[in-house]
């Protein structure tokens, strides 16, 4: 019963562990995640590394969403009031849709300002995987210097990332 006892605890212990790693704080990106391509709305790929390389210097809101994500398209009119209020962070949307139609059609319908691309292979492909995509919406915050600042942030978060956002512009480089 006691050997019952410590391997129950011993494999409590560990799976605290294994999930407490998968959904820690991350500083930079994976090297998978880096060298991943995505689609801009011309059709052309581009490595996700060169995105967050044309946006270094400035503060980054990267927006994963879909057309087809109720909770995505209901949290439209928060994104513009994060934008009305930090007009000096740049903002890149990441679609998981698999219609490129639609993607571009949603972009236009909801007036979305910013940069726009599409994961080439949605939301269980290499992409979404190399940045542990679980849930959309999902924001993801980078400072000045490149560094994520909040990796995960759902819609209910959206507190957190105008507060970060807050903090960010106070601080120099």
């Amino acid at each position: 019963m006691k050997k019952l006892k410590n391997t129950i605890l011993l494999l409590f212990v560990f799976a605290t562990i294994s999930c407490s790693k998968s959904n820690a704080q991350k500083s930079a990106f994976s090297e998978e995640a880096l060298a991943e391509k995505v689609l801009n709305t011309n059709g052309s790929e581009i490595a996700f590394k060169n995105i967050l390389a044309q946006n270094k210097g400035k503060n980054l809101v990267i927006k994963v969403w879909a057309t087809w994500c109720r909770d995505c398209v209901k949290e439209m009119p928060r994104m513009k009031e994060l934008q009305e209020s930090h007009p000096e962070t740049n903002y890149v949307y990441i679609s998981m849709d698999d219609n490129a139609e639609k993607w571009k059609n949603g972009i236009e319908r909801y007036q979305l300002k910013g940069q726009h691309y599409m994961a080439k292979d949605q939301m269980k492909g290499v992409f979404a995987k190399a940045i542990d995509l679980d849930w959309i919406p999902r924001c993801i915050v980078i400072d000045k210097k490149g560094k994520i600042v909040i990796y995960r942030a759902v819609e209910t978060d959206f507190e957190k990332v105008n507060a970060t956002l807050d903090r960010l512009e106070k601080e120099t480089i």
